[in-house]
């Protein structure tokens, strides 16, 4: 089993998350974004519009999940998790994230009213590689879900 350390590092290679947020109905919504663009223990931030049906959503509420992979030639490797989302709107944080180049998207820059940081905080997840799902808590031992599926 891979340690929290080790499953950081591979989602800091990737370059796609996916992020599903919660609608009004309770099906899950799915997007593609760019990758966090902080991470912080157990904590992933992302920048996008507050504005956005995702911000929204999340608004209303905080369930999540997020997903990375890599798609090798002869090998699959995928990490999701679960957890909460709270949408960050306070100057330090923005500022934290921001980069240039952002201002393609919020066009009156770090201080742009659409401009806010999601802040997903996982609780658990599951990693699937060379044909083995294992489930597990944020420090990083297999959880007894993960040694049934085994």
């Amino acid at each position: 089993m891979k340690s929290w350390e080790q499953i950081t590092e591979f989602i800091k290679k990737q370059k796609t998350a996916f992020i599903a947020s919660v609608d009004e109905d309770g099906f899950p919504n799915l997007k593609a974004m760019f990758a966090p663009r902080k991470t912080e223990g157990s904590c992933f931030y992302f920048s996008t519009n507050t504005s956005s049906l995702r911000a929204q959503q999340f608004m209303k509420n905080p369930k999540a999940s997020i997903y990375f992979y890599n798609r090798g030639r002869f090998k699959y490797e995928g990490v999701m998790l679960t957890g909460t989302v709270e949408v960050l709107q306070d100057a330090q944080t923005k500022k934290e994230i921001w980069r240039t180049g952002d201002t393609l998207y919020y066009k009156q820059g770090v201080t742009d009213p659409d401009y806010c940081v999601l802040k997903f905080t996982a609780i658990k997840g599951r990693h699937y590689c060379d044909l083995k799902t294992e489930s597990f808590g944020l420090n990083g031992m297999a959880t007894p879900e993960s040694l049934r599926t085994q």
